[in-house]
């Protein structure tokens, strides 16, 4: 067995915050990478050590595998954490990281390649009698062939990048009278996509499935051959394929539905050797019926929600797991509790395409936050956001007893938290948390799309924008009538309160 006394974090922002937490409660050393734009954010400061890389684009700077393992080696790290984007699923810096003698902490590299190419790993999963959504996953194909497919599978089908996600390299093509012209198009736009972003313009192709949810499971895997779930995640609330409101348990989940998705994901685990934390994605449908999707092999961004209503600290079992301990839970003493929520607060504008926005925080509040609320950040007051990384500012999540106390909470929760200065999504997510069809469960891939009118911040009438100048006013009012009359410090949370919800 292996101790680690020194850790390098190959990211950056609120994961690299969130690793050290953890090595700092088990007494590893943590040394922290920046580029100098990125002086005094949070992981710059926390970290016991810092090396900074520089300026220059990212594959100068954080995806510089040989500069990364060379600063591990320089600064006598015993293992290097992946966190979650950039090189966590890189197969070749894995590899290169046991090549030269340092621990990865996350799975081998033959894992993550099995895992990394779509095609490769639906090919695995028809060998395993995993369900797969109807489609073609056979390489060299031409366009005419791929066309006839996407033809005999019918609209709407979905053409997918073979070797990335995040929406990148993915198209849906729809029966509108030109589907043939359309499908063509729509290949070639997905493939230069695809070729830009991951160097790869391999596609697939499937049947797209209407209104479906995305649930995935948590897998952890030891070096002992020994397996275990952390229950489910639903992540259906998307923008863009990518995920802005995840939870745990899902609203739809049975007993017996959990069974056999677990199931799924731990057979995958087991044929592969998996090693680390995990997660397997799958798609359900209006039908009940459930597909895989792709297998993500690393920490992800929503993690807290599993950590929430387990109780258990990912990472740490992350850094025991590396160490080549034995899990250290048997699946029959992981217990599920609770409900828990978690959004992402993204440096973007939700009434103008999700674009991403830049500029300096003002203010970081979140000091108000009570029992079962937490928020992950990579920001403090005074730092900068810029288009040179993700738009992420953080993470807000919730823990409670049901789903609609954990809603109430996080509608609570977002109230206190805020980052002054940078356009972003935070009023946008209370709208969605407050719309009836959320609150009934009935969370979509497609929700953003089918309530987007629902979803526009509300207009004010004239006597409501006057409240709201005379708001100030008021609010001023509390130091000069103090207690001499409580009542009208009494109503200033009243107003407040009118006006968020006429603002929605």
């Amino acid at each position: 067995m292996i101790k680690i006394h020194r850790v390098l974090i190959a990211n950056r922002g609120e994961i690299a915050v969130r690793i050290i937490q953890t090595l700092r409660e088990m007494g590893v050393a943590s040394v922290c990478l920046m580029t100098e734009e990125e002086a005094g954010l949070p992981h710059t400061l926390y970290a016991d050590e810092v090396i900074s890389l520089g300026v220059g684009p990212l594959r100068d700077t954080y995806l510089n595998q040989d500069r990364i393992i060379e600063i591990a080696r320089q600064t006598k790290s015993d293992a290097i954490h992946p966190g979650y984007g950039l090189l966590s699923e890189n197969a070749e810096f894995a590899f290169k990281v046991e090549k030269a003698g340092l621990i990865f902490i996350g799975p081998k590299a033959v894992s993550i390649k099995a895992m990394g190419d779509k095609i490769q790993s639906k090919e695995r999963c028809i060998r395993l009698g995993i369900p797969l959504i109807p489609g073609v996953q056979a390489e060299g194909l031409s366009d005419e062939k791929l066309l006839s497919a996407a033809k005999k599978i019918g609209p709407p089908v979905l053409i997918k990048a073979s070797a990335g996600g995040g929406g990148k390299g993915m198209r849906i093509v729809e029966d509108n009278g030109t589907f043939a012209q359309r499908f063509i198009e729509a290949l070639g736009e997905a493939r230069r996509e695809a070729k830009a972003a991951f160097g790869d313009d391999r596609v697939l192709i499937e049947k797209y499935i209407q209104n479906p949810r995305h649930i995935e499971i948590q897998v952890f895997g030891d070096q002992h051959g020994n397996y275990v779930h952390l229950f489910e995640r639903e992540c259906s609330i998307q923008r863009r394929y990518q995920k802005i409101i995840e939870e745990s348990p899902s609203p739809i989940m049975t007993d017996v539905l959990r069974a056999k998705m677990t199931e799924a994901a731990l057979k995958i685990c087991r044929d592969i050797n998996y090693v680390g934390a995990g997660t397997v994605e799958f798609i359900f449908s209006e039908q009940g019926e459930f597909f895989f999707l792709e297998m993500n092999t690393r920490l992800q961004v929503e993690h807290p929600v599993t950590e929430w209503v387990t109780g258990l600290d990912l990472v740490r079992w992350q850094m025991l797991v590396a160490q080549g301990e034995v899990l250290p839970l048997k699946q029959s003493e992981i217990f599920h509790r609770g409900h828990a929520l978690e959004v992402r607060l993204c440096a973007e504008d939700p009434d103008n395409a999700f674009l991403p926005c830049i500029g300096t925080i003002l203010k970081v509040a979140h000091q108000n936050l009570g029992p079962g609320q937490r928020l992950d950040t990579g920001y403090r007051e005074g730092n900068g956001v810029s288009v040179s990384f993700d738009s992420l500012l953080g993470k807000l999540c919730v823990h409670a007893l049901t789903r609609h106390l954990a809603i109430e909470r996080m509608i609570q929760a977002l109230k206190s938290v805020c980052f002054l200065g940078v356009k972003n999504n935070r009023d946008y997510l209370g709208r969605i948390l407050r719309h009836p069809a959320f609150q009934a469960g009935k969370t979509y891939t497609s929700f953003v799309q089918t309530f987007a009118k629902d979803l526009l911040p509300k207009t004010l009438t004239c006597e409501e924008e006057a409240l709201m100048l005379a708001l100030p006013i008021l609010a001023s009012q509390i130091n000069v009538v103090g207690e001499k009359n409580g009542r009208v410090a009494d109503k200033i949370p009243d107003v407040f309160e009118l006006i968020r919800s006429k603002l929605g």
